[in-house]
């Protein structure tokens, strides 16, 4: 499964990255085109364009590393692991509800179904990310949010 949620992830990526490649591509032509020259000193629409396209240009610079990222996690040594580590996928158990959780370096917050399973990713550098590293099925834990604490317990990882 922990395969099926990392090609998700990169596929995501890939889509997301082809979008805004296409944005920029866009907007750096019409930064460039001479019809669209500033017609006064308060006309700055190339140059926000220009903005745009280099702020485009930047975020698929992003995504290449975080794709290289995901493509270089060893689930099978997380698979081997008897803690929780980067590509585990864990159950938590909070307020009664098990959730299923998959650690990675980046992409945290985005939300996979597979197999009619919901999958919440989740950032090493995120507070539950950190929190969960190194633990162990049994362990709990908790961490502060700005409303409240939360106490969690790895009830499985894989």
């Amino acid at each position: 499964m922990k395969d099926l949620i990392l090609a998700e992830l990169i596929g995501k990526m890939r889509a997301e990255m082809l979008q805004i490649e296409s944005a920029a591509k866009s907007n750096k032509e019409f930064a460039t085109d001479q019809e669209f020259k500033a017609e006064s000193k308060y006309d700055t629409r190339s140059l926000e364009a220009s903005y745009l396209a280099s702020a485009e240009a930047k975020r698929v610079e992003d995504l290449k590393l975080e794709i290289q990222m995901l493509e270089e996690i060893d689930l099978k040594h997380a698979e081997k692991s008897d803690e929780i580590c980067i590509g585990s996928l864990i159950n938590l158990r909070f307020s009664g509800h098990d959730r299923l959780y998959f650690l990675i370096p980046t992409s945290g917050g985005t939300l996979i179904q597979i197999a009619n399973q919901s999958i919440l990713v989740v950032s090493v550098f995120s507070p539950l990310g950190d929190a969960v590293l190194g633990l162990r099925t049994g362990d709990r834990f908790d961490v502060e949010t700005p409303k409240e604490t939360r106490s969690y317990e790895v009830t499985h990882f894989q």
